[in-house]
Protein backbone atom coordinates (compact mmCIF):
# COMPACT_ATOMS: atom_id res chain seq x y z
CA UNK A 1 0.00 0.00 0.00
CA UNK A 2 1.20 3.22 -0.70
CA UNK A 3 2.49 5.47 2.01
CA UNK A 4 0.91 8.51 2.03
CA UNK A 5 3.39 10.46 3.44
CA UNK A 6 5.36 12.78 0.88
CA UNK A 7 8.92 12.07 0.85
CA UNK A 8 11.76 14.06 1.80
CA UNK A 9 12.57 15.29 -1.99
CA UNK A 10 8.18 16.08 -2.54
CA UNK A 11 8.58 18.34 1.17
CA UNK A 12 11.86 20.21 -0.49
CA UNK A 13 10.05 20.46 -3.80
CA UNK A 14 6.85 22.42 -2.40
CA UNK A 15 8.68 24.13 -0.22
CA UNK A 16 10.79 26.23 -2.87
CA UNK A 17 7.65 26.39 -5.42
CA UNK A 18 6.07 28.02 -2.13
CA UNK A 19 9.13 30.47 -1.61
CA UNK A 20 9.18 31.73 -5.36
CA UNK A 21 5.20 31.93 -5.89
CA UNK A 22 4.93 33.82 -3.00
CA UNK A 23 7.24 36.52 -4.24
CA UNK A 24 6.68 35.61 -8.45
CA UNK A 25 2.57 34.80 -8.44
CA UNK A 26 0.49 36.02 -5.52
CA UNK A 27 -3.14 36.05 -5.73
CA UNK A 28 -2.26 39.46 -7.00
CA UNK A 29 -0.62 38.63 -9.98
CA UNK A 30 -3.82 36.95 -11.52
CA UNK A 31 -5.92 40.62 -10.39
CA UNK A 32 -2.99 42.12 -12.80
CA UNK A 33 -3.21 39.61 -15.67
CA UNK A 34 -7.50 39.69 -15.73
CA UNK A 35 -7.10 43.82 -15.47
CA UNK A 36 -4.15 44.30 -17.95
CA UNK A 37 -6.78 41.79 -20.26
CA UNK A 38 -3.87 38.93 -20.18
CA UNK A 39 -4.70 35.62 -19.11
CA UNK A 40 -0.69 33.98 -19.23
CA UNK A 41 2.70 35.40 -18.40
CA UNK A 42 4.84 33.67 -20.76
CA UNK A 43 7.84 35.37 -18.77
CA UNK A 44 6.80 33.36 -15.31
CA UNK A 45 6.77 30.83 -17.39
CA UNK A 46 10.02 30.47 -19.13
CA UNK A 47 10.94 30.91 -15.17
CA UNK A 48 9.37 28.07 -14.04
CA UNK A 49 11.05 25.90 -17.11
CA UNK A 50 14.47 27.23 -16.13
CA UNK A 51 13.58 25.74 -12.52
CA UNK A 52 13.01 22.66 -13.83
CA UNK A 53 8.66 22.26 -13.78
CA UNK A 54 7.87 22.49 -16.95
CA UNK A 55 9.99 18.56 -17.01
CA UNK A 56 8.96 18.13 -14.35
CA UNK A 57 7.41 14.64 -15.67
CA UNK A 58 9.79 14.44 -19.02
CA UNK A 59 12.67 11.79 -19.42
CA UNK A 60 15.82 13.12 -18.12
CA UNK A 61 17.44 11.68 -21.81
CA UNK A 62 15.33 14.72 -23.37
CA UNK A 63 16.02 16.93 -20.66
CA UNK A 64 13.44 17.11 -17.82
CA UNK A 65 13.89 15.71 -14.44
CA UNK A 66 11.29 12.92 -14.65
CA UNK A 67 10.52 13.43 -11.05
CA UNK A 68 7.34 11.76 -11.29
CA UNK A 69 3.41 12.57 -10.72
CA UNK A 70 3.85 12.88 -7.10
CA UNK A 71 6.09 15.58 -7.54
CA UNK A 72 3.69 17.07 -10.52
CA UNK A 73 0.45 16.51 -8.01
CA UNK A 74 3.19 19.13 -5.56
CA UNK A 75 3.62 21.53 -7.19
CA UNK A 76 0.11 21.97 -8.80
CA UNK A 77 -0.98 22.14 -5.11
CA UNK A 78 1.63 25.10 -4.27
CA UNK A 79 -0.01 26.48 -7.06
CA UNK A 80 -3.57 26.13 -6.72
CA UNK A 81 -2.80 27.97 -3.07
CA UNK A 82 -2.20 31.79 -5.18
CA UNK A 83 -4.49 30.89 -7.95
CA UNK A 84 -0.91 30.91 -10.55
CA UNK A 85 -2.33 30.96 -14.40
CA UNK A 86 0.14 29.21 -16.27
CA UNK A 87 0.23 26.20 -19.00
CA UNK A 88 1.54 23.79 -16.63
CA UNK A 89 -1.04 21.41 -16.58
CA UNK A 90 -1.51 21.16 -20.39
CA UNK A 91 1.76 21.02 -21.22
CA UNK A 92 4.04 19.77 -18.68
CA UNK A 93 1.83 17.32 -17.22
CA UNK A 94 -0.94 16.50 -19.70
CA UNK A 95 0.56 16.93 -23.28
CA UNK A 96 4.26 15.80 -21.80
CA UNK A 97 2.44 11.93 -20.29
CA UNK A 98 0.48 11.84 -23.71
CA UNK A 99 3.75 11.86 -25.22
CA UNK A 100 5.54 10.00 -23.20
CA UNK A 101 3.34 7.02 -24.15
CA UNK A 102 5.15 7.15 -27.95
CA UNK A 103 8.59 5.93 -28.62
CA UNK A 104 10.20 7.85 -31.75
CA UNK A 105 12.21 10.27 -32.87
CA UNK A 106 9.02 13.18 -33.02
CA UNK A 107 8.05 12.37 -29.60
CA UNK A 108 11.25 12.84 -27.93
CA UNK A 109 11.77 16.43 -29.87
CA UNK A 110 8.60 17.73 -28.55
CA UNK A 111 9.04 16.40 -24.78
CA UNK A 112 12.65 17.93 -25.08
CA UNK A 113 10.54 21.16 -26.31
CA UNK A 114 8.39 21.18 -23.48
CA UNK A 115 11.24 20.93 -20.56
CA UNK A 116 13.13 23.70 -22.06
CA UNK A 117 9.58 25.52 -22.49
CA UNK A 118 9.93 26.17 -25.68
CA UNK A 119 6.87 25.00 -26.38
CA UNK A 120 2.91 24.53 -24.61
CA UNK A 121 0.37 22.51 -25.56
CA UNK A 122 -3.53 22.59 -25.09
CA UNK A 123 -5.54 19.89 -25.10
CA UNK A 124 -9.22 20.37 -27.65
CA UNK A 125 -11.69 17.79 -26.45
CA UNK A 126 -14.49 18.79 -25.52
CA UNK A 127 -17.35 19.72 -27.74
CA UNK A 128 -20.63 19.96 -25.44
CA UNK A 129 -21.35 21.18 -22.34
CA UNK A 130 -19.64 17.88 -20.38
CA UNK A 131 -16.65 16.25 -20.69
CA UNK A 132 -17.13 13.13 -22.75
CA UNK A 133 -13.95 11.98 -24.60
CA UNK A 134 -15.57 8.59 -25.93
CA UNK A 135 -18.15 10.99 -27.62
CA UNK A 136 -16.43 12.84 -29.42
CA UNK A 137 -17.88 13.68 -33.28
CA UNK A 138 -15.45 15.89 -34.99
CA UNK A 139 -14.65 14.22 -37.98
CA UNK A 140 -10.57 13.32 -39.49
CA UNK A 141 -11.74 12.27 -42.76
CA UNK A 142 -9.49 10.13 -45.00
CA UNK A 143 -7.69 11.90 -47.65
CA UNK A 144 -5.24 10.46 -49.59
CA UNK A 145 -2.42 9.56 -47.40
CA UNK A 146 -3.75 11.69 -44.60
CA UNK A 147 -6.48 13.70 -43.29
CA UNK A 148 -8.95 16.61 -43.24
CA UNK A 149 -10.25 17.73 -40.05
CA UNK A 150 -13.56 19.38 -39.87
CA UNK A 151 -15.43 20.09 -36.60
CA UNK A 152 -15.38 22.46 -33.10
CA UNK A 153 -13.98 21.95 -30.25
CA UNK A 154 -14.96 23.73 -27.30
CA UNK A 155 -13.33 24.79 -23.48
CA UNK A 156 -10.08 24.43 -24.50
CA UNK A 157 -7.86 25.55 -21.76
CA UNK A 158 -4.76 27.50 -22.31
CA UNK A 159 -6.03 27.08 -26.55
CA UNK A 160 -5.74 30.84 -26.96
CA UNK A 161 -1.99 31.27 -26.59
CA UNK A 162 -0.93 27.84 -27.18
CA UNK A 163 1.33 26.79 -29.64
CA UNK A 164 0.37 23.37 -30.47
CA UNK A 165 -2.94 21.42 -29.96
CA UNK A 166 -3.99 17.68 -28.86
CA UNK A 167 -6.78 17.13 -30.86
CA UNK A 168 -9.22 14.00 -30.38
CA UNK A 169 -11.52 13.00 -33.59
CA UNK A 170 -13.21 10.30 -34.82
CA UNK A 171 -11.55 8.14 -37.48
CA UNK A 172 -13.26 4.99 -39.60
CA UNK A 173 -12.96 2.88 -36.75
CA UNK A 174 -12.09 4.70 -33.63
CA UNK A 175 -10.83 7.42 -32.49
CA UNK A 176 -7.01 9.27 -33.13
CA UNK A 177 -5.28 12.06 -31.63
CA UNK A 178 -3.21 14.39 -33.73
CA UNK A 179 -0.60 16.39 -32.33
CA UNK A 180 -0.93 19.95 -34.35
CA UNK A 181 0.81 23.43 -35.06
CA UNK A 182 -1.92 26.05 -33.64
CA UNK A 183 -1.34 28.17 -36.18
CA UNK A 184 -2.26 25.66 -39.22
CA UNK A 185 -4.07 26.22 -42.32
CA UNK A 186 -7.87 25.72 -41.06
CA UNK A 187 -7.59 26.48 -37.42
CA UNK A 188 -9.29 29.27 -36.11
CA UNK A 189 -9.24 30.08 -32.38
CA UNK A 190 -11.72 32.27 -30.80
CA UNK A 191 -10.88 33.47 -27.40
CA UNK A 192 -13.80 32.43 -24.52
CA UNK A 193 -14.08 35.11 -21.79
CA UNK A 194 -13.79 32.91 -18.02
CA UNK A 195 -15.00 33.58 -14.99
CA UNK A 196 -11.75 32.34 -13.49
CA UNK A 197 -9.21 35.07 -15.56
CA UNK A 198 -7.60 32.36 -17.42
CA UNK A 199 -6.64 31.59 -21.07
CA UNK A 200 -9.48 29.23 -22.90
CA UNK A 201 -10.74 29.20 -26.64
CA UNK A 202 -13.30 28.13 -28.89
CA UNK A 203 -11.34 26.44 -31.65
CA UNK A 204 -13.02 25.48 -35.04
CA UNK A 205 -11.55 23.05 -37.62
CA UNK A 206 -12.68 23.63 -41.53
CA UNK A 207 -11.01 21.08 -43.46
CA UNK A 208 -7.81 21.45 -41.79
CA UNK A 209 -5.24 18.82 -43.04
CA UNK A 210 -3.70 16.35 -41.31
CA UNK A 211 -0.66 13.92 -42.61
CA UNK A 212 0.02 10.59 -40.74
CA UNK A 213 3.27 12.16 -38.85
CA UNK A 214 0.60 14.50 -37.10
CA UNK A 215 -1.14 11.06 -35.61
CA UNK A 216 0.31 10.83 -31.56
CA UNK A 217 -0.13 7.25 -31.42
CA UNK A 218 -2.13 4.63 -33.33
CA UNK A 219 -4.94 5.51 -35.95
CA UNK A 220 -8.28 4.61 -34.34
CA UNK A 221 -6.64 4.16 -31.03
CA UNK A 222 -5.89 7.21 -29.34
CA UNK A 223 -7.41 6.22 -26.13
CA UNK A 224 -4.10 4.04 -25.63
CA UNK A 225 -2.03 7.25 -25.88
CA UNK A 226 -5.11 9.55 -24.24
CA UNK A 227 -6.09 7.67 -20.96
CA UNK A 228 -2.62 8.25 -18.87
CA UNK A 229 -2.69 11.76 -20.21
CA UNK A 230 -6.26 12.59 -18.81
CA UNK A 231 -5.77 10.59 -15.76
CA UNK A 232 -2.35 12.48 -15.17
CA UNK A 233 -4.24 15.73 -15.80
CA UNK A 234 -7.39 14.86 -13.20
CA UNK A 235 -4.79 14.31 -10.50
CA UNK A 236 -2.37 17.44 -10.76
CA UNK A 237 -5.80 19.17 -11.27
CA UNK A 238 -7.02 17.73 -7.87
CA UNK A 239 -4.03 18.54 -6.32
CA UNK A 240 -4.61 22.51 -7.92
CA UNK A 241 -7.94 22.47 -6.43
CA UNK A 242 -6.72 21.16 -2.76
CA UNK A 243 -4.11 24.07 -3.30
CA UNK A 244 -6.94 26.32 -3.76
CA UNK A 245 -8.85 24.96 -0.82
CA UNK A 246 -5.53 25.08 1.44
CA UNK A 247 -5.50 28.57 0.36
CA UNK A 248 -8.84 29.91 0.67
CA UNK A 249 -8.72 28.12 4.16
CA UNK A 250 -5.45 29.77 5.37
CA UNK A 251 -7.44 33.29 3.90
CA UNK A 252 -10.21 32.65 5.88
CA UNK A 253 -8.03 31.66 9.17
CA UNK A 254 -6.24 34.78 8.89
CA UNK A 255 -10.14 36.68 8.83
CA UNK A 256 -11.37 35.36 11.75
CA UNK A 257 -8.20 36.21 13.81
CA UNK A 258 -8.28 39.84 13.01
CA UNK A 259 -12.08 40.75 12.37
CA UNK A 260 -13.59 41.36 15.64
CA UNK A 261 -17.06 41.70 16.88
CA UNK A 262 -18.42 42.68 20.20
CA UNK A 263 -15.19 43.42 21.59
CA UNK A 264 -13.51 40.57 20.75
CA UNK A 265 -12.00 38.15 17.41
CA UNK A 266 -15.01 36.29 15.71
CA UNK A 267 -12.32 33.18 15.45
CA UNK A 268 -13.49 32.88 19.62
CA UNK A 269 -16.99 31.81 18.79
CA UNK A 270 -17.40 27.93 18.71
CA UNK A 271 -19.77 27.99 16.20
CA UNK A 272 -16.74 29.45 13.67
CA UNK A 273 -14.32 27.34 15.45
CA UNK A 274 -16.52 24.08 14.54
CA UNK A 275 -16.64 25.58 10.78
CA UNK A 276 -13.40 25.56 10.11
CA UNK A 277 -12.37 22.55 12.20
CA UNK A 278 -14.35 20.74 9.93
CA UNK A 279 -13.12 21.93 6.88
CA UNK A 280 -9.25 21.73 8.15
CA UNK A 281 -10.51 17.79 8.44
CA UNK A 282 -11.71 17.37 4.86
CA UNK A 283 -8.62 19.42 3.47
CA UNK A 284 -6.43 16.75 5.06
CA UNK A 285 -8.89 13.93 4.01
CA UNK A 286 -8.41 15.13 0.29
CA UNK A 287 -4.50 15.78 0.63
CA UNK A 288 -4.26 12.06 1.53
CA UNK A 289 -6.36 10.94 -1.50
CA UNK A 290 -4.22 13.48 -3.69
CA UNK A 291 -0.97 11.87 -2.39
CA UNK A 292 -2.12 8.30 -2.90
CA UNK A 293 -3.47 9.35 -6.51
CA UNK A 294 -0.03 10.66 -6.93
CA UNK A 295 1.54 7.29 -5.69
CA UNK A 296 -0.79 5.10 -7.97
CA UNK A 297 0.58 7.10 -11.07
CA UNK A 298 4.06 6.47 -10.08
CA UNK A 299 3.84 3.06 -9.26
CA UNK A 300 0.89 1.06 -10.66
CA UNK A 301 -0.75 3.38 -13.53
CA UNK A 302 -2.66 0.41 -15.24
CA UNK A 303 -4.73 0.42 -11.83
CA UNK A 304 -4.96 4.18 -10.95
CA UNK A 305 -8.23 5.26 -12.12
CA UNK A 306 -9.81 4.74 -9.43
CA UNK A 307 -7.60 6.48 -6.92
CA UNK A 308 -7.53 9.42 -9.62
CA UNK A 309 -11.23 9.96 -9.74
CA UNK A 310 -11.24 9.88 -6.21
CA UNK A 311 -9.27 12.82 -5.57
CA UNK A 312 -10.41 14.81 -8.21
CA UNK A 313 -14.20 14.45 -6.72
CA UNK A 314 -12.65 15.27 -3.27
CA UNK A 315 -10.95 17.88 -4.37
CA UNK A 316 -13.78 19.50 -6.29
CA UNK A 317 -16.26 19.52 -3.40
CA UNK A 318 -13.69 20.41 -0.60
CA UNK A 319 -12.47 23.16 -2.99
CA UNK A 320 -16.48 23.96 -2.99
CA UNK A 321 -16.64 24.02 0.17
CA UNK A 322 -13.88 26.28 1.33
CA UNK A 323 -14.26 28.67 -0.56
CA UNK A 324 -17.99 28.89 0.21
CA UNK A 325 -16.91 28.70 4.05
CA UNK A 326 -14.83 31.93 2.87
CA UNK A 327 -17.16 33.86 1.41
CA UNK A 328 -20.19 33.18 4.05
CA UNK A 329 -17.17 33.97 7.18
CA UNK A 330 -15.67 36.91 5.76
CA UNK A 331 -19.61 37.92 5.34
CA UNK A 332 -20.00 40.78 2.94
CA UNK A 333 -16.73 41.98 1.23
CA UNK A 334 -16.45 37.83 0.46
CA UNK A 335 -18.80 38.95 -2.31
CA UNK A 336 -16.83 42.17 -3.33
CA UNK A 337 -14.18 42.47 -5.98
CA UNK A 338 -11.74 44.21 -4.07
CA UNK A 339 -11.04 40.77 -1.72
CA UNK A 340 -9.53 37.88 -2.98
CA UNK A 341 -11.77 34.97 -2.10
CA UNK A 342 -13.89 35.68 -5.19
CA UNK A 343 -11.00 34.57 -7.36
CA UNK A 344 -11.13 31.49 -5.50
CA UNK A 345 -14.42 30.71 -5.61
CA UNK A 346 -14.02 31.39 -9.60
CA UNK A 347 -11.65 29.12 -9.92
CA UNK A 348 -13.33 26.40 -7.57
CA UNK A 349 -16.28 26.67 -9.89
CA UNK A 350 -14.25 26.13 -13.54
CA UNK A 351 -12.19 23.52 -12.00
CA UNK A 352 -14.96 21.64 -10.89
CA UNK A 353 -16.01 21.50 -14.87
CA UNK A 354 -12.89 20.86 -16.61
CA UNK A 355 -11.15 16.90 -17.14
CA UNK A 356 -15.00 15.75 -15.22
CA UNK A 357 -17.13 16.85 -12.88
CA UNK A 358 -17.90 15.84 -9.34
CA UNK A 359 -20.52 13.41 -11.36
CA UNK A 360 -18.47 12.31 -13.45
CA UNK A 361 -15.83 10.87 -11.18
CA UNK A 362 -18.42 9.77 -8.60
CA UNK A 363 -19.70 7.86 -11.04
CA UNK A 364 -16.42 6.04 -12.30
CA UNK A 365 -15.28 5.75 -8.63
CA UNK A 366 -18.84 3.29 -7.96
CA UNK A 367 -18.54 1.89 -11.41
CA UNK A 368 -14.68 0.41 -10.20
CA UNK A 369 -16.40 -0.47 -6.67
CA UNK A 370 -19.23 -2.36 -8.08
CA UNK A 371 -22.29 0.40 -6.30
Amino acid sequence: MAKLVRTEEEVMLADAARGFLDQAAPVAHLRGLRDAGQTQDRALWSEMAAMGWAGVLVPEEAGGSDMGHAAACALAGEMGKTLVASPFLSTAVIAATALRQVSDARAAEALARIASGEVTYALAIDEGAKFAPEATQMQARADGNGFRLNGEKRFVVDGANADRLLVLARTDAGLTLFDLPADRDGITREVQAMIDSRDAARIEFSDVAATGEDVLGQVDDAMTVLAPALRAGQAALAAEMAGLAAGAFGMTVEYLKERKQFGVPIGAFQALQHRAAHLWCECEVTASAILNAGRMLDEDPENAALAVSLAKARATDTAQSAVQEGVQMHGGIGMTDAFDMGFYMKRARVGAEWLGDYGYHANIVAQVRGF
